[in-house]
């Protein structure tokens, strides 16, 4: 015992103190990197063994014992329920848009050499503008696969996730991240200059991962003479579903900021919209399982994140925005954003970029590539991300200084650092708030029907 003391003594001071939930946490990434067909096992482990620890000597953050975790759980629910729900019901939507053969139609409007890949990479940087990061990396590597005869480069899979938090990084309704900020009192405004870091990153992983896609599997030219049909009942269910993800995620933020931490309302809409349409044309449900497991493993990582004594954030600057950047490639970025916001004093453009696009630099950074990984379950290894998807924290690099070059350092005050007596968000139209409020009748009514 005396041997061991002495050790510790002698290590860095600031390494003795680092809690022991990091170190687990540590571990369980390590163990995700290593152990890649076990990554579920291995996050709950991590999981658990957080838990246990947290009950057995620190306690969390809403209190001790059982009642502070389930005070915990109660405070991230609808972060977490969104996040299943959502990955859950993109699943059942990525299979009713292959099942459309859209897919299948999309060397008519592809170039035939390396620019085919470098188009698809802009549609889902544009699509992931307006819908959740997680529906565009899930629609590119739909058609990827069948434009690449399911012959796509791990760099390639990199790149596609990395347009889909490029995307999102500029608008408030195409990422969790800048979501929040919104729901925060930040004006949309007020992180359109990510868009500047995106465009100059994806000027260099958009044309790198193309190139390397084209020398590992050429895009499919022509389209086969019995190729199926588009089906038009699909391609419409495909779009009632994105138009609804659009509408619940515009309504809430803008006209019900207040209700957002009720429930998963975005889940929800998402769920309620593959339900309905499924009456026109079923998706196969037989996905569900797989999805789930994918799903889990996430939800898994993101819980154990925020059991994190991360009591405070780096004062805020551009250095320490961009160091945020590399920590959430492997550091939930919800929780990073949730403190960023409660500290304040940030560029939110310059914040909104650096955490969104930098979790691209690993596989599990970001949903948007948890996601993925269900289709193409070979990026699971960080080293086979880090050595074909290389150019992605190149990218990253390169945006970011862009973007701190061109429009510099301008912090600006969320609704808390505001005045009071600021308006907090515009009323809803008198036609939806009246639909919406009779919608929340009906769903209590029922619910105090319910046998008890």
């Amino acid at each position: 015992m005396n041997a061991l003391l002495g050790g510790l003594a002698a290590l860095p001071g600031p390494l003795v103190a680092t809690p022991a939930e990091f170190w687990i946490f540590g571990l369980t990434l390590l163990g995700v990197a290593l152990f890649h067909n076990r990554t579920l096992t291995v996050a709950l482990a991590g999981l658990a063994t957080t838990v246990l620890y947290k009950l057995a000597f620190t306690g969390f953050a809403h209190g001790s014992g059982l009642e502070g975790l389930l005070a915990h759980a109660r405070h991230e629910s609808v972060i977490l329920g969104n996040l299943m729900l959502l990955l859950l019901g993109f699943a059942l939507l990525a299979n009713q848009f292959e099942r459309s053969n859209i897919p299948e139609a999309m060397p008519r409007v592809l170039p035939d050499d390396w620019k085919g890949g470098l188009a698809l990479l802009g549609m889902v940087f544009v699509l992931s503008a307006f819908l959740d990061n997680i529906a565009a990396a899930i629609i590119g590597g739909v058609v990827a696969r069948h434009v690449y005869h399911d012959k796509v480069s791990i760099g390639f899979l990199a790149s596609i996730v990395a347009a889909s938090n490029a995307g999102g990084a500029g608008s408030v309704i195409g990422d969790t991240t800048t979501t929040m900020m919104w729901i925060s009192g930040v004006s949309p405004l007020a992180v359109l200059h990510a868009f500047i870091a995106s465009v100059v990153a994806f000027a260099v992983f958009g044309l790198l991962g193309a190139w390397q896609q084209h020398r590992h599997f050429p895009i499919q030219a022509h389209i086969a003479a019995d190729a199926p049909k588009v089906d038009p009942a699909r391609a419409v269910i495909v779009g009632v579903i994105l138009a609804t993800l659009l509408a619940v995620n515009f309504a809430g933020n803008a006209w019900y900021p207040e209700h957002q931490d009720a429930a998963p309302w975005l889940g929800l809409g998402l769920w309620a919209a593959v339900l309905v349409t499924a009456l026109v044309r079923a998706p196969q449900w037989s996905v569900l399982p797989g999805a789930a497991r994918g799903a889990l493993f996430l939800v898994s990582l993101v819980a154990t994140a925020s059991l994190m004594p991360v009591e405070r954030l780096p004062d805020a600057s551009w250095p320490s925005a961009m160091g945020l950047g590399f920590l959430s490639a492997v550091f939930d970025n919800i929780p990073l954003t949730a403190l960023a916001l409660k500290q304040g004093g940030y560029d939110w453009g310059v914040l909104a970029f650096a955490v969104g696009f930098g979790g691209s630099m690993m596989w599990f950074g970001s949903s948007a590539g948890v996601a993925l990984s269900g289709l193409f379950p070979q990026v699971r290894s960080v080293g086979a991300w880090l050595r074909h998807g290389w150019y992605v924290p190149v990218a990253y690099i390169a945006g970011f200084a862009a973007m701190i070059s061109l429009a510099g350092w301008h912090p600006t005050p969320t609704r808390a650092e505001a005045s009071a007596g600021s308006e907090v968000h515009a009323p809803p139209p008198a036609v939806i708030d009246a639909a919406v409020q009779a919608a929340a009748r009906a769903w209590w009514d029922m619910i105090d029907r319910l046998p008890r």
